[in-house]
């Protein structure tokens, strides 16, 4: 294929693209992308003719405005063409919108009036001798709708022309938008949900809708509002001689206008007004998208003309867009301090919602799949206020041929252990926690916990420090510390006191329960209830080192999920490697002994409340010794909740499923009659 060829397709593939989306937009009222998204496209394609004149395209839309009108409301042709606006989406496309208009006007200060850009359906208003006549949609710039009857069912909107101040034209043309104002979008909504009727996804949506019925009731019934923009016509002149001036003569007939508006001296208070706007649109009435920067001098609008299809003098200033259109580069995947792994886009930088965004998550394989996101893929990436920006969509349109699906690693991109996710699952994570160098401080941080190892002084901010220092890869390094002493006092603020009582409270540590050992591993699914269970059942580390899952899911509290985590944790060579390492620096414990008398051996009990003669964890201790299983949540298998002061929803789900109900006094008296 020729490189003619080539830029040929491509504007084809977007003209099509385009005309597409305007009809949606202009005509059928549901916009199916975001206005960043269409205006890129838009440029995509000007930037193409801009380049390559010769092959611009006879039906290209730059040269056009919206789309046909349905052919359900007479056709009206424009007097004069409702001509769309250019953009600007920041201050040096401002600037450059200025020294444009300076060039053409040398030697002359240039006043601008700035408005805001409503974002409803552009109408015209047709007045002769102050009597109403017709109201016409923009349609496509040369032709409209005739929408008159649904017009005058606008309440702000004036019939009759009346003034005490000034003149009645014999001829009025005046051009503006038609809005919902968002109380009324709002009450619209809340009316049509209670109703079950159609739920409107933006006020636009709602507007248009309700203009382009052919029953003027229901207009009638929709809360619309007009705001006046400019005059097309007037007969005789209105004498105004700025764009401000024009707007305030409409105001004496009664026409509403926005309600804020600015006259600045020069381009950059102009920039001043659009950031003071981008604070205030939240507070504003009506939803806007952007501002109206025009010339305000009516002689300097004149002097400056059009282009084909737009003026020179007036541009739009869009506010920082929520959605824009980039490509993917690259796909990575990060692993979090718990094992996670979550994909990452790497895109070509592209400015969204105020930012420049070039780094997406793709939260998991799952979400991966469903958009069928490819590295080279041209994707929507979305923002909104300070939401974290998404990709939103995949265009399937521009996708290169040599592209392949994604699929999840088979090996942790941090240490190459196995990747398992278990059916069911969402998130995939790599298996070798004790070993991988992104779950360090994770895996430090259960390890010395109290209910683990219970090593004093080891805190995340010391933890950071020694793996600054390169002294701790993985866990079992803890206990080669006493060989660093120097390298510790280093450290700030750990003196020769503090580096002492480490190295005694990890060599403490080194006497500790198979139960205690077995949580502090930190493997998916285990807690102390679990570890626990696995000691007692199993009674030596190799029994369960070695256990397969029939006998793990015979345990008491482990499901098939956490069997699974077990397994895939004990097969992972890199875990076994520093678990050795763990063994041979001398921790070790009495094996456990099978309690002999175990009553509530598999029954599930719930803790509530606050005790007063003891802590939930002695409480907690109680009943694992007698063989219950304590769980934090009730449910028809509960078989007691002990429940203290101020026992909350627990208690009530308890009386309300019928489960026996305990009070503090009355557990104190069970233990003690079956410890006795």
């Amino acid at each position: 294929m020729t490189q003619q060829s080539t830029v040929v397709a491509q504007m084809r593939q977007l003209i099509q693209l385009l005309a597409k989306h305007n009809h949606a937009y202009y005509v059928m009222d549901t916009p199916e992308i975001e206005d960043s998204e269409y205006d890129q496209l838009f440029h995509q394609l000007k930037a193409l003719e801009e380049q390559y004149p010769e092959l611009t395209q006879p039906d290209s839309p730059t040269n056009k405005v919206g789309g046909k009108a349905l052919s359900k409301f007479e056709s009206v042709t424009h007097a004069v063409p409702m001509l769309s606006l250019g953009n600007v989406f920041n201050a040096e496309d401002l600037f450059a919108f200025a020294r444009r208009a300076e060039e053409r006007l040398p030697n002359q200060k240039i006043e601008y009036d700035v408005e805001l850009k409503f974002d409803g359906l552009a109408i015209s208003l047709w007045y002769e001798n102050g009597i109403l006549i017709r109201g016409v949609t923009r349609g496509d710039g040369e032709t409209g709708e005739d929408i008159t009857q649904n017009v005058k069912t606008i309440r702000n909107l004036p019939q009759v022309l009346t003034s005490n101040e000034t003149e009645i034209p014999t001829l009025l043309e005046v051009r503006g938008e038609v809005l919902m104002p968002k109380s009324g979008f709002e009450k619209l909504n809340a009316e049509n949900e209670a109703k079950g009727e159609k739920i409107f996804a933006n006020p636009r949506n709602a507007a248009a809708g309700s203009l382009r019925q052919l029953d003027p009731a229901i207009a009638a019934s929709r809360p619309l509002a007009f705001y006046a923009y400019g005059i097309a016509q007037c007969e005789p002149n209105h004498g105004q001689s700025t764009m401000s001036a024009s707007l305030e003569w409409l105001t004496q007939f009664g026409f509403a206008v926005g309600e804020r508006h600015f006259i600045c001296d020069n381009i950059q208070d102009v920039q001043k007004a659009y950031e003071q706007m981008i604070i205030d649109r939240p507070s504003l009435s009506v939803e806007i998208d952007g501002m109206v920067i025009k010339v305000n001098s009516l002689k300097q609008q004149q002097t400056l003309g059009f282009l084909s299809r737009e003026p020179r003098w007036a541009t739009a200033y869009k506010f920082p867009a929520v959605a824009a259109l980039t490509t993917v580069e690259n796909i990575d995947w990060q692993v979090g301090r718990t094992g996670t792994l979550t994909p990452v886009a790497r895109l070509n930088p592209v400015a969204v919602g105020g930012v420049t965004v070039s780094n997406v998550t793709l939260h998991n394989i799952g979400e991966i799949h469903r958009l069928d996101v490819r590295v080279g893929d041209t994707v929507s990436v979305y923002r909104s206020g300070d939401v974290i920006p998404k990709v939103e969509k995949v265009w399937p349109e521009f996708r290169p041929v040599e592209t392949v699906e994604i699929q999840l690693p088979e090996c942790c991109p941090v240490c190459s252990s196995p990747v398992v996710m278990p059916e069911g699952e969402a998130l995939a994570r790599c298996s070798g926690g004790l070993y991988c160098a992104a779950q360090r401080i994770e895996a430090i941080r259960h390890f010395v916990s109290r209910k683990a190892m219970d090593i004093e002084g080891l805190g995340d901010r010391w933890a950071e420090s020694l793996l600054h220092l390169d002294l701790l890869k993985d866990v079992a390094d803890i206990y080669s510390l006493h060989e660093h002493r120097e390298k510790l006092l280093t450290i700030e603020k750990m003196g020769e006191k503090s580096v002492q009582n480490l190295i005694d409270s990890i060599e403490n540590s080194k006497k500790t329960t198979l139960g205690a050992f077995i949580y502090a591993l930190g493997i998916r699914g285990v807690g102390e209830t679990t570890a626990r269970m696995l000691a007692n059942t199993f009674q030596t580390f190799d029994a369960i080192r070695h256990a397969d899952l029939d006998a793990l899911k015979k345990t008491p509290d482990v499901g098939d999920i956490t069997a699974e985590w077990i397994v895939d944790f004990f097969q992972a060579p890199h875990n076994l490697e520093v678990v050795d390492r763990l063994l041979a620096a001398g921790i070790h414990w009495d094996a456990p002994i099978a309690p002999t008398r175990q009553p509530l051996n598999g029954e599930s009990w719930v803790i509530t409340g606050t005790l007063s003669s003891m802590g939930r964890d002695e409480a907690t201790q109680m009943l694992q010794a007698l063989g219950a299983r304590v769980s934090g949540s009730v449910s028809s298998k509960t078989k007691c909740v002990v429940a203290g002061e101020k026992a909350g929803s627990k208690l009530e789900k308890a009386e309300k499923l019928g489960v026996p109900v305990m009070t503090e006094q009355e557990f104190i008296i069970f233990v003690q009659q079956h410890n006795g």
